[in-house]
C-alpha cells in the first residue's frame, strides 16, 4: 500500500503520527511537501516592476532559497519522526492542486486539518485541505493537529420549520 503523508507547516506532526500508528504494516510511505509559489512570485513581480533597476538582487530568489531550505528541514524532521523508510517528494505551485496531483497513484493520503481548531465543524478545514478532501482520487485520512474539541463545541440543531414542533 502506498501512503502519502502531506507534510504541511504547523500540522505535519499529527499526520506523521497518524501514519505511524494507523497505516497498515508494510505500507510504503512518501512524505510530500508543497511550496506555494505565490509569495516568491509577488516578490519577483515587485522587483521587476519597481526595483528592477540597478545592482539589487531579486528578493524572490532569496525567498525561493529560504523556502527550499525550510522544506528540506521539514521533510527531514518528518522522516525522523516517522521512523520508517520513506521517499520524499517536493513540489511547487498551487498547494491544493499539487497535493491532489501527487495522490494520483496513492492508495491513501494522510493529512491534518488546517483551519479552526476550537470547535468541530466544516471550518476546521482551510481552503487547501477542503479542496484536497473534495478532489483526492484516493481515500483520505484526516486527523486533528492536536486533541479534537469536545462535542460541546457542536452548533445547536436548526430550529424546526414554522408550523412544526
Amino acid at each position: 500500500m502506498t501512503v502519502i503523508i502531506w507534510v504541511a507547516e504547523g500540522t505535519w506532526r499529527a499526520a506523521v503520527d497518524a501514519a505511524r500508528t494507523l497505516a497498515p504494516r508494510g505500507a510504503e510511505f512518501s512524505l510530500l511537501h508543497v511550496t506555494g509559489d505565490d509569495v516568491a512570485g509577488a516578490a519577483h513581480g515587485a522587483f521587476a516592476g519597481l526595483l528592477g533597476r540597478g545592482r539589487h538582487r531579486d528578493p524572490g530568489e532569496r525567498l525561493e532559497e529560504l523556502s527550499d531550505t525550510a522544506a528540506e528541514d521539514l521533510l527531514r524532521a518528518a522522516a525522523e519522526r516517522l521512523g520508517h523508510p520513506a521517499t520524499t517528494v517536493r513540489r511547487h505551485g498551487r498547494i491544493e492542486q499539487e497535493v491532489v496531483r501527487a495522490t494520483e497513484d496513492a492508495e491513501l493520503l494522510i493529512c491534518a486539518r488546517d483551519g479552526e481548531r476550537e470547535r468541530l465543524g466544516p471550518r476546521s478545514l482551510g481552503p487547501a485541505a477542503r479542496f484536497v478532501v473534495d478532489h483526492a482520487p484516493c481515500p483520505v485520512l484526516l486527523v486533528w493537529p492536536e486533541e479534537a474539541p469536545g462535542l460541546d463545541s457542536l452548533p445547536p440543531p436548526p430550529p424546526p420549520p414554522p408550523g412544526r414542533r
